[in-house]
């Protein structure tokens, strides 16, 4: 089964915007499209891999409860929806705390591939921001920048090897480009 790895914020869901945070359930809303890209992906025997920076725990503007509660939320909709998310993983730290997990580095790829077999060079991850660019050649992986997030395509100083609208328009337009469904 190939795996394609997504951010959240400004993919699946909107973005609260710089410098600012969904810290619950409440605050949560799909982005139009996501949760047929999600389903589509799934068709397609895609197994489905959020990997996020949630630095809102670290500065103490919401917990890791207020995290599980509203990815439990999430994961339910993608269900109900017909779609799946296999894995989320989470970075709950600052910048300041250099930790090997938060994007763009690549250490909470690591932990969300651990046991399993994943040819990095043959996914994508699909982010809104440079972090995601850039974790995304970190890890040998194609990068699809969706401007559905608050990230400017002109602010980039990292080129991604696609652009799309967003999370619906990137699987229909490059993932499931050419692969049966």
């Amino acid at each position: 089964m190939q795996t394609i790895f997504l951010d959240r914020d400004g993919v699946i869901n909107r973005d609260a915007g710089f410098g600012d945070y969904i810290k619950s359930w409440q605050e949560f809303e799909f982005l139009p499209g996501s949760l047929e890209a999600l389903k589509r992906l799934n068709q397609a025997g895609f197994s489905v891999i959020v990997i996020s920076n949630q630095a809102g725990v670290a500065k103490g503007l919401y917990t890791q409860e207020d995290v599980n509660i509203l990815t439990k939320n999430m994961l339910k909709e993608v269900e109900k929806a017909g779609g799946k998310i296999d894995s989320v993983n989470y970075c709950f730290h600052q910048d300041a705390d250099d930790c090997n997990c938060r994007k763009p580095k690549t250490g909470l790829f690591s932990k969300a591939t651990e046991g399993t077999r994943v040819n990095f060079a043959d996914t994508y991850y699909i982010g809104d921001a440079r972090r995601d660019v850039l974790a995304a050649k970190g890890i040998g992986a194609k990068s699809i920048f969706v401007q559905s997030g608050n990230t400017k395509l002109e602010d980039l100083d990292t080129k991604p090897d696609f652009i799309a609208r967003d999370l619906l328009e990137a699987i229909e337009r490059i993932v499931l480009k050419g692969k049966k469904r």
